[in-house]
């Protein structure tokens, strides 16, 4: 009799665990549905970001150091809203240039924050490429997070006619660009944090990766990223990407 008596309660605690299970996975699958869409979409608007540079008039120094360059990252917007704090963030992607192979990894999905203070009101947003020159700004990027300026040296690069000129005396590890308003500019972004986007790298991929997985390993892929690794291959060689 005392089975009996619980055995509906049993079934019902059962009922409800298993409901709460499928309403978990569910949501889980959403998100990184979601996730992958957004990434997708964040791998095309990069290909426009890397278009709009590599074309400007002013960015004969930014070509020349795409030549040379070992790693690329490219946020399509970074917003900047400030009143008093200054707080601005983007998503962005990064990409390795493997020297023994002669190619270019798939991209890897980051976000990039910056927390300043001053007097300052109004918003921004801008495109912003950096470029990593050395194999210590590559390796920066294998990390959960790195801080510009402290795990890797960085500098504005020289924008302008002729400023290719001043290129062979950047030393390095990270050049930074800038676009805002249709006006390009080399950026100082010393002390903003980038952190890698593990939810992303999962979704886009269809399994766990890692930084080192996608840029060094090579052991995920994505045929959306395609025409993104060709177009910076296009860059690297000298040449205009193909919209």
């Amino acid at each position: 009799m005392k089975f009996a008596t619980q055995h509906p309660y049993k079934i019902r605690r059962i009922a409800i665990v298993m409901l709460l299970v499928l309403i978990s996975t569910f949501t889980s699958a959403r998100a990184i549905a979601d996730d992958a869409r957004e990434a997708a979409q964040l791998v095309q608007r990069a290909r426009m970001t890397l278009a709009n540079f590599m074309a400007s008039p002013d960015m004969e120094a930014f070509r020349q150091l795409m030549k040379s360059a070992r790693g690329i990252y490219i946020s399509p917007q970074v917003l900047k809203g400030a009143f008093l704090i200054g707080v601005s963030g983007g998503s962005g992607v990064f990409l390795a240039f493997d020297s023994k192979t002669g190619q270019w990894s798939e991209p890897a999905f980051y976000t990039m924050g910056e927390l300043s203070l001053g007097l300052q009101a109004g918003g921004i947003a801008s495109e912003i490429i950096l470029l990593a020159m050395t194999d210590r700004g590559v390796k920066a990027f294998l990390s959960n997070n790195l801080k510009l300026g402290v795990d890797a040296g960085i500098a504005a690069g020289p924008v302008g006619i002729g400023a290719e000129a001043a290129t062979a005396n950047l030393s390095a590890d990270i050049i930074s660009y800038s676009r805002s308003k249709g006006l390009f500019a080399g950026i100082s972004l010393e002390g903003a944090v980038i952190a890698t986007r593990n939810s992303w790298n999962h979704a886009y991929y269809g399994k766990p990766a890692t930084a080192t997985d996608i840029l060094i390993i090579h052991n995920v892929s994505n045929s959306m990223s395609d025409d993104l690794v060709n177009d910076v291959r296009q860059a690297s060689l000298g040449r205009q990407p193909q919209q």
